[in-house]
């Protein structure tokens, strides 16, 4: 078990013209919360606020605005947290036409990179299958956000590492416009991304060598160990150093017009019984899977934050058997858990996880 040297909850949550909630205002229990009621009336709307005080963007909209509740011209999202016995007040708006704002004790961020880590959060949800059944950058997104929530070096490099890249693939657009090319002007970028890419590649290899075992563990317990699963990490570097990589593959870069290849092409490889789990696994084994990540993803920042990070289990109930349900509420129970909001459709099924625990609990009915 590991130590906690701090403590973080949220204790008052209000939202303003947020999706579909209108108005809302709620104070919260100490360790569960749960929201229950029917498919559409709200309770994903409530967690995907909390998600966006903490990162300063919801975790199921792409685009800010929408978030932003039809036909009106702002949203307001007001949180009061408690870390190691300090308040902070976060509150993130929007007004349409204009940039959103995001204030920690009444002082705007400058970055939003730098609020990032102040408030560790794991989210699961339904819409964690993207996981699985997305394309690459799903993935490098997941293990960036575990990343960065506990490396500012990692995310610094990170950031600069886009920002490069999208200014190598502006460079070679524009040489294919032009009808030229300049090899001294491209090697400026070249240099960039081969020393970002570089440690980029470390940090990454690095951090899974941690994080998958833990994985493994989380996997072993929900399957009473019947079945055996392994990620592995796909990379170019892992047979070349970035400077070889973007020399060879050059030509192809000019003919595509972007860069081809590097650390935003990296990927992670979800196996049962060596084969993939998204061809391979049932529904019941790949939600398995994703909540023994997501539970790796609390251990790994509850380790280097030194807090419990904030716990969001939305509807993840649905679909899982009570053997596997009990033992979720029999983990959230252990002392190294800290909050927890929940959301299902089934009061039932929720009192009956409850039941399981000793902990104190805050019951919200939405309608």
């Amino acid at each position: 078990m590991f130590l906690i040297l701090a403590a973080m909850k949220l204790t008052t949550l209000s939202l303003t013209n947020y999706k579909n909630i209108t108005a809302a205002s709620y104070q919260f229990d100490a360790r569960i919360n749960c929201f229950i009621g029917k498919n559409g009336v709200g309770k994903s709307n409530v967690l995907d606020a909390i998600y966006h005080l903490c990162f300063g963007k919801g975790y199921f909209n792409a685009s800010a605005v929408q978030n932003i509740q039809f036909d009106k011209e702002f949203f307001l999202l007001e949180g009061v947290f408690e870390r190691e016995k300090k308040e902070e007040k976060i509150v993130c708006s929007l007004k349409k036409g204009n940039k959103k704002t995001m204030k920690r004790n009444g002082k705007v961020y400058d970055r939003l990179a730098d609020h990032i880590g102040l408030l560790p959060l794991v989210i699961i949800s339904p819409a964690d299958r993207d996981l699985i059944i997305e394309g690459s950058s799903t993935r490098r997104k997941f293990i960036d956000g575990v990343m960065g929530q506990t490396n500012k070096a990692y995310l610094k490099d990170l950031l600069q590492y886009k920002k490069t890249l999208a200014q190598r693939n502006a460079l070679l657009k524009y040489f294919v416009a032009n009808q030229t090319f300049d090899q001294e002007t491209l090697s400026i970028y070249d240099t960039q991304l081969i020393q970002l890419g570089t440690r980029i590649y470390e940090k990454r290899k690095s951090f899974l060598a941690t994080f998958i075992p833990i994985v493994k563990n989380h996997y072993k317990s929900i399957s009473k160990s019947l079945e055996e699963i392994d990620i592995q990490y796909i990379s170019d570097l892992h047979q070349q150093d970035f400077t070889s990589l973007l020399q060879n593959s050059l030509t192809k870069d000019r003919i595509a017009q972007f860069t081809t290849a590097g650390s935003h092409k990296e990927d992670l490889d979800f196996l049962i019984h060596g084969q993939p789990i998204k061809k391979f696994g049932s529904q019941g084994q790949q939600k398995s899977f994703l909540i023994a990540l997501k539970l790796a993803q609390f251990d790994f920042i509850k380790a280097k934050a030194k807090v419990a990070p904030i716990m969001l289990l939305d509807d993840v109930f649905d679909k899982l058997d009570q053997d596997r349900v009990a033992l979720i509420m029999q983990l959230v129970e252990r002392d190294h858990f800290g909050q927890l909001f929940l959301s299902d459709t089934h009061q039932d099924r929720t009192l009956a996880a409850l039941e399981t625990t000793q902990l104190s609990y805050t019951l919200f009915e939405l309608s």
